[in-house]
C-alpha cells in the first residue's frame, strides 16, 4: 500500500466512492464551519493563511472539528505538493523519503506540505525526523491531534510549530452543515430528496457531541434508511435507528481521561453532588474501568473530606469492595452513593496540608536520632546508654496526657495538623485545645502503679520490641 497516493479527485463524489463527510469537506474557508476564533475575520489563523505564512503548526482538537480540512484548505491556497499520511501506519523510513522527496521538489521552487495525522503515535525518534527539514524550510509540516501537545510532541518540534487549538462544533454549527449536506446536488445528499425538520437535525447534531464528521456518518445512515424504506423524510424512528449509541468523546488513555476525573474530584470537593453525578456517569457509560474511578473516590474521602466525616472513608472503601463483588453495571449505583455522600459530606483538608508539611519537613531537614527517651531499653546495655530514661508513661498521669517532647528537638513545638470547624473535625480542634491546657510537668505519682509494672515487664530482655 502506497501511503503517499495522490489524494482522491475531487470529482469523486458517487455514494459509493467517499463517505459523505469526506465529499462535503470545505474546500475554502468561506465554506468552513466552526471555530470562528481561529479562521473568523481577522483572527490569528485566517491572517497566516491568507499571508502564505509558511510556518509549521499543530492542530489540537477534538475528533471531526475541521483539523484535516483546515490543512487541505492551506495547501490549496498555496498551491503547495500535499502530503497526507497518517502515524499509525507510518514509519521512520516513510519519514525520510518523504523528507528526501522534499528536497528534490525545494530545489525547483515547489513547496510541500507534510500534513501528520495523530502525530501524537509518533515517538521521539520519528518526531526528530522532522526538525531539520522544518528549520530549513523543506517542509512546512502541519500536524493534527487530539492529545495535549505539551504532553506528546517533543519541545524541539513544539517550539518550531504555533499551536492551534480548535473546539467542537455547536449543535448550530453541526445543523447548518447538515443543512448543506442534504441540499447538495454534487456532494451531498440532494439528488437523494430527503427532507428533515430541525428537530431530526437538532438531535442529530446533540448526539454527535460536536464531532461533525459523526453528524455526516448517521445522516449518510439516516437518508439510506428512509431511501430503502421508500420514505422523502427523516423520522424520528429513522434517526433513531440510524444513531444506535450515543457516540461518548472519551479516551480512557488520553487527555479527556483525565479532564473527566478532574471535573469529577473537584464537583465533590465544591459539595455539588449533581454535576458529580454527572461527571461519574460520563466516565462510566464511556467504558472507564469502575475500580480506577473506586480508587479516586477513596483519594477524594481522604483528601477532602478527612475527619471532618471519618465515616467516608469507609463508605467508599464498601463501595469499592461492592463494585468488585457484584461487577457491573449494578456497581455504578455503589460509586453514585458514594460520590453523592462525599459532595454533602463536611470537607477539610488538614489532613493533606498536614502530611505535605511533614513531608518538606523531612526532606529538607536532617534525619535526626529518636530522642533517647523515647526508645525502648530492652537490654541493659541500652539502658546504661540512657535508652528510655526520664520516658513519661501518660496512663501514669491523671489527665492520661504528659508533658513530654517527641518531636526531634529541631523541629520542636511544630504544629503540623491543624483542624478546621468543619464536622467532627471541630470536636477534634477541642480536644486539641483540652490536650494543650492538660500537658504539663510529671510531677504526680503514678495513678495505675499497675500499669507501671506492666509497663516495666515488657521491657525484660527476653522480648526485643520494635
Amino acid at each position: 500500500m502506497n501511503l503517499f497516493a495522490p489524494n482522491p479527485p475531487e470529482d469523486s463524489n458517487s455514494p459509493g466512492a467517499r463517505p459523505l463527510a469526506d465529499r462535503m469537506r470545505p474546500r475554502t474557508l468561506d465554506e468552513f464551519v466552526g471555530q470562528e476564533h481561529l479562521v473568523g475575520p481577522g483572527k490569528p489563523l485566517r491572517v497566516q493563511i491568507e499571508r502564505d505564512d509558511p510556518t509549521s503548526m499543530i492542530f489540537w482538537g477534538p475528533p471531526g472539528t475541521g483539523k484535516t480540512t483546515l490543512a487541505k484548505i492551506i495547501a490549496r491556497i498555496t498551491k503547495a505538493d500535499f502530503i497526507e499520511f497518517s502515524a499509525v501506519l507510518a514509519g521512520i523510513k516513510e519519514i525520510k523519503q518523504v523528507m528526501s522527496d522534499a528536497d528534490r521538489a525545494r530545489q525547483y521552487g515547489t513547496r510541500t506540505i507534510v500534513f501528520v495525522d495523530e502525530i501524537h503515535r509518533f515517538n521521539k525518534a520519528q518526531q526528530d525526523a522532522f526538525l531539520p527539514h522544518v528549520e530549513k524550510g523543506s517542509i512546512r509540516l502541519i500536524g493534527a491531534t487530539t492529545e495535549n501537545p505539551s504532553f506528546e510532541i517533543n519541545s524541539a518540534l513544539l517550539s518550531r510549530c504555533r499551536v492551534y487549538v480548535l473546539k467542537p462544533l455547536t449543535e448550530d454549527e453541526i445543523v447548518t452543515l447538515l443543512r448543506r449536506a442534504l441540499k447538495d446536488n454534487d456532494r451531498g445528499l440532494g439528488h437523494m430528496h430527503i427532507e428533515a425538520d430541525e428537530d431530526a437535525l437538532r438531535k442529530i447534531a446533540s448526539y454527535s457531541n460536536g464531532d461533525a464528521r459523526s453528524a455526516y456518518n448517521v445522516l449518510e445512515v439516516a437518508a439510506s434508511l428512509a431511501q430503502q424504506s421508500n420514505m422523502t423524510t427523516l423520522s424520528d424512528e429513522i434517526i433513531r435507528e440510524a444513531l444506535q449509541k450515543r457516540v461518548l468523546l472519551y479516551d480512557k488513555a488520553g487527555e479527556e481521561h483525565y479532564n473527566i476525573i478532574s471535573a469529577l474530584h473537584k464537583s465533590v470537593r465544591n459539595s455539588d453532588p449533581d454535576a458529580a453525578l454527572y461527571w461519574l456517569a460520563r466516565m462510566l457509560e464511556a467504558g472507564e474501568d469502575p475500580l480506577y474511578i473506586a480508587r479516586r473516590v477513596v483519594r477524594m474521602a481522604v483528601e477532602d473530606i478527612g475527619l471532618a466525616e471519618p465515616n467516608a472513608l469507609g463508605l467508599c472503601m464498601a463501595a469499592r469492595d461492592a463494585v468488585d463483588f457484584i461487577g457491573m453495571p449494578e456497581g455504578n449505583l455503589a460509586l453514585a452513593q458514594a460520590v453523592v455522600y462525599l459532595s454533602i459530606a463536611p470537607k477539610s483538608n488538614a489532613l493533606y496540608t498536614a502530611y505535605s508539611a511533614v513531608l518538606q519537613d523531612v526532606e529538607r531537614t536532617a534525619a535526626e536520632s529518636v530522642p533517647l527517651h523515647l526508645r525502648n531499653a530492652p537490654t541493659s546495655l541500652m539502658k546504661g546508654l540512657g535508652y528510655g530514661k526520664d520516658y513519661q508513661y501518660a496512663h501514669d498521669t491523671e489527665a492520661k496526657v504528659a508533658d513530654m517532647q517527641c518531636l526531634p528537638d529541631s523541629l520542636r513545638d511544630r504544629v503540623y495538623y491543624r483542624p478546621t470547624n468543619e464536622g467532627v473535625e471541630k470536636r477534634i480542634r477541642e480536644r486539641l485545645e483540652e490536650i494543650k491546657k492538660l500537658k504539663r510537668p510529671a510531677s504526680t505519682p503514678p495513678a495505675n502503679p499497675a500499669a507501671k509494672s506492666a509497663l516495666k515487664s515488657e521491657e525484660k530482655p527476653h522480648k526485643k520490641r520494635i
